[in-house]
């Protein structure tokens, strides 16, 4: 074992957990003022629900043993058998840093999904939902991409950091969600105002900053392709805020701070899964295309689809996802990192780029269906929606019983 990386990845590990408080700041300030709470709430309980599931069983069942391609066991069931001694997915780390590592990205991915929900789901149907899509959807997908013996890194599909595993699998579910919870009353006659920018600001730039773990903490150890991942994250960040505030600039005479703040997020997500496989120069142009991509995803889905995805979650994660492993099926390089068995599609094999197309439509199916079958057993306890008064009056009272700003007393909701 080598301890500069023990305390790298540690360190990482820590950088990722703060991506969801992040979160929350950001999914809080683009809500209204009514459902600031509730927003928040639903990222901060994930943050316990996780952890728990997650060292009781969810780290068994994505990385212990295999079943199928599919799962794990229950063979290090409240982490019996997980201690200070290496295991068997890094011979570097004490077996405890790894699943601590991957406990953060068990907690940021179902904490993605709310931001589509936000003013019209019950607290306890959204709680039970996480739990129940966590074990369906999230350690499956895990396994088969991270665990050993995964049917999708077997067929050859790659995803350094999760663009599967998080971001396609969480925009995809939250897409679905959306679909079945149905618009919020008064959609389309309703101007949704963002309530506090510093808010969106804020989280974004924690996100940004928890993202360099996500990446760069993802090669596992402190060399160089951990910088290789950080330096590509941070440059397709970069190239996708300044691309956003130019769409901005063209379509409304000006840039935005929300919009910079989206852009540097989407720029994130597209880099995910080819951080540690594309080449420097590749993450100039996945972070610059991505702002449009998405900017368009986003349109498509509210004003021409009409989906209440809120705060486009699927926009921004399932479209930003999808575009990052088709572009690490371009611009991947064996030479970079041979976890990749083939070259890109821009270096004349195709193989790698079938492979990425194969492992995200499995990755869609499962997400969809696992929603679905998640959805049917929530409501056999409770409805998925407020009643039309709690909702108007915001879940942040009707759900909690608090505000988030008591003093207020304007008209503004």
């Amino acid at each position: 074992m080598n301890t500069g990386d023990t305390a790298f990845v540690l360190l990482c590990a820590a950088f990722v957990f703060f991506m969801t408080p992040g979160l929350a700041f950001f999914y809080g300030g683009l809500v209204r003022r009514k459902n600031v709470c509730s927003t928040m709430m639903a990222c901060v309980s994930i943050m316990g629900l996780s952890i728990v599931m997650w060292t009781l069983f969810g780290y068994s069942l994505s990385f212990g043993g295999n079943h199928l391609g599919i799962i794990g066991d229950f063979r290090w069931f409240g982490l019996n058998g997980v201690g200070m001694e290496a295991g068997p997915y890094a011979d570097n780390l004490p077996h405890l840093v790894y699943c601590a590592f991957q406990m953060m990205f068990a907690m940021i991915t179902p904490a993605l999904i709310t931001g589509a929900l936000v003013g019209r789901m019950k607290f306890k149907a959204l709680f039970l939902f996480t739990a129940l899509w966590s074990v369906i959807v999230y350690y499956p997908m895990a396994h088969m991409v991270w665990g050993e013996g995964g049917f999708l890194a077997a067929i050859g599909s790659v995803d350094f950091a999760g663009g599967n595993v998080v971001h396609i699998s969480s925009g995809v579910s939250a897409l679905v969600l959306a679909i079945l919870l149905g618009r919020r009353r008064g959609y389309e006659h309703t101007t949704y105002r963002i309530h506090n920018i510093p808010f969106v600001v804020l989280g974004a730039s924690m996100l940004w900053f928890g993202w360099f773990g996500f990446n760069a903490g993802s090669a596992l150890a402190a060399d160089g392709l951990a910088a290789h991942a950080f330096m590509t994250s941070a440059i397709s960040a970069a190239s996708a805020l300044l691309s956003w505030m130019l769409i901005d600039v063209i379509k409304n005479g000006r840039p935005t701070l929300v919009g910079a703040s989206t852009g540097l997020v989407v720029g994130l997500v597209a880099i995910t899964p080819g951080a540690g496989f594309v080449p420097v120069w590749a993450s100039f142009l996945i972070g610059f295309l991505v702002s449009p991509i998405c900017y368009c995803g986003v349109a498509i889905v509210k004003k021409k689809l009409k989906i209440d995805n809120a705060l486009d979650a699927f926009g921004c994660h399932g479209i930003g996802g999808i575009w990052g492993g088709i572009a690490t099926g371009l611009f991947a390089q064996s030479s970079i990192n041979d976890t990749a068995r083939w070259d890109g599609l821009v270096f004349g094999d195709f193989r790698l780029f079938g492979a990425q197309l194969a492992g995200m439509a499995i990755t869609i199916l499962i997400a969809v269906v696992g929603t679905l079958i998640c959805v049917a057993i929530v409501r056999l306890f409770t409805p998925l929606r407020v009643d039309q008064k709690e909702e108007q009056i915001g879940l942040d009272l009707s759900q909690l019983g608090e505000s988030a700003y008591p003093s207020f007393n304007g008209l503004d909701q």
